[in-house]
């Protein structure tokens, strides 16, 4: 029996994709810097940003110093625009988001979140609309472990006080958290109502998961 949904939140709750994106291509742009350039020193840095090793400020930092270019009002304004598009996506949830979660919790069901996130991200996902339904939130650049890492699965489900088999997992299949799920004992499926096939995203369908096509298919669970 299912006592608990645990949710990815980027291409799962929220996607980045149907509004203006403002990623790595973008900020070198702003700030003056070849973009191939600026992807050389910003994509490396994935990894320590998504488990707080390093700030969107550090990295930035860091990147506008060996150009010359460096300000902190920059760095300020740069961060302002990428979080003020992060709160455009909250704003455009699939239509069935907001129902799919309130009958969750209609039916007792414990909701939890595991997103590998950045810094400036923690500040758009706190004050969504979405947070208030969430019983444990396990955001990767807060714990200093992201997905597929099975310890932040772990510790959701132990601040829920639930069991791998009485867990759903539903995400989008980045980070290969859908497989990291399973071989917990979770049963796990894909969000794929967001999915545009041909588009940046970075996850298509995976046919060894059962894929949802509207959200409150989750509650078939329950």
């Amino acid at each position: 029996m299912v006592r608990a949904v645990i949710f990815d939140m980027f291409e799962t709750l929220i996607t980045l994709y149907s509004s203006p994106i403002y990623f790595g291509r973008e900020i070198a742009e702003d700030v003056g810097i070849p973009v191939e350039e600026f992807l050389s020193l910003w994509e490396p840095t994935e990894y320590d940003r998504s488990i707080g090793k390093l700030t969107f400020e550090d990295t930035m930092e860091m990147i506008l110093c060996k150009y010359n270019c460096y300000s902190k009002e920059l760095i300020e304004n740069i961060k302002q625009k990428r979080i003020d598009t992060k709160r455009v996506a909250f704003k455009q949830l699939h239509s069935e988001i907001l129902s799919m979660l309130s009958e969750l919790k209609e039916k007792k069901i414990l909701i939890g979140l595991i997103s590998n996130t950045f810094s400036e991200e923690e500040i758009v996902i706190r004050e969504s609309i979405l947070f208030p339904y969430f019983d444990a939130v396990f955001l990767s650049s807060e714990q200093g472990v992201c997905k597929p890492d099975k310890m932040i699965f772990d510790r959701c489900m132990q601040t829920l006080s639930v069991k791998p088999e009485e867990c759903l997992y539903v995400g989008d299949g980045g980070s290969c958290e859908l497989e990291a799920a399973r071989e917990l004992g979770m049963e796990a499926v894909q969000a794929v109502w967001y999915l545009k096939e041909n588009t940046m995203q970075p996850v298509g369908r995976k046919e060894e998961f059962l894929g949802l096509d509207n959200p409150l298919d989750v509650l078939k669970w329950c």
